[in-house]
């Protein structure tokens, strides 16, 4: 499969770890409309998690632009308030790569990834879409 970013491949591995059902990219919401109703801006999450009926965006780009990120998804959630939508910003995806040793992500300079000894743990979003400890 074809991801627009490493970063979303990296997390569909470790989806795959778990075995945790997953679908890429498979809706876009409309978001934004012209005056003759015509849609003019879509929101598509990068995961869907079927069994947990949630959306995840992984958002690893520059700092400036998550804020025009962040717009989309608080649109989304005020057009669709029964879509779960959780947003993994690039400080909580660079601590799963670097936990669970996986590769580094493009264009983002860390550390070389140290594997953690004994089997990884699940890491629970809150409702920021921030993993927890």
């Amino acid at each position: 499969m074809a991801f627009a970013h490493q970063s979303e491949r990296q997390f569909a591995l470790l989806l795959d770890f778990y075995d945790i059902a997953w679908e890429y990219e498979p809706r876009s919401f409309p978001i934004a409309w012209n005056r003759q109703g015509e849609t003019t801006q879509f929101f598509t999450p990068d995961f869907y998690l079927p069994e947990e009926d949630l959306y995840i965006e992984i958002t690893t780009m520059r700092q400036k632009l998550v804020t025009k990120k962040n717009a989309k998804v608080r649109r989304l959630r005020v057009l669709y308030p029964d879509i779960r939508c959780k947003v993994l910003y690039q400080r909580d995806y660079l601590h799963l790569v670097v936990k669970y040793g996986l590769e580094e992500p493009d264009n983002v300079e860390v550390a070389a990834p140290t594997r953690i000894p004994g089997p990884p743990r699940v890491v629970r979003l809150d409702e920021r879409g921030v993993g927890g400890a």
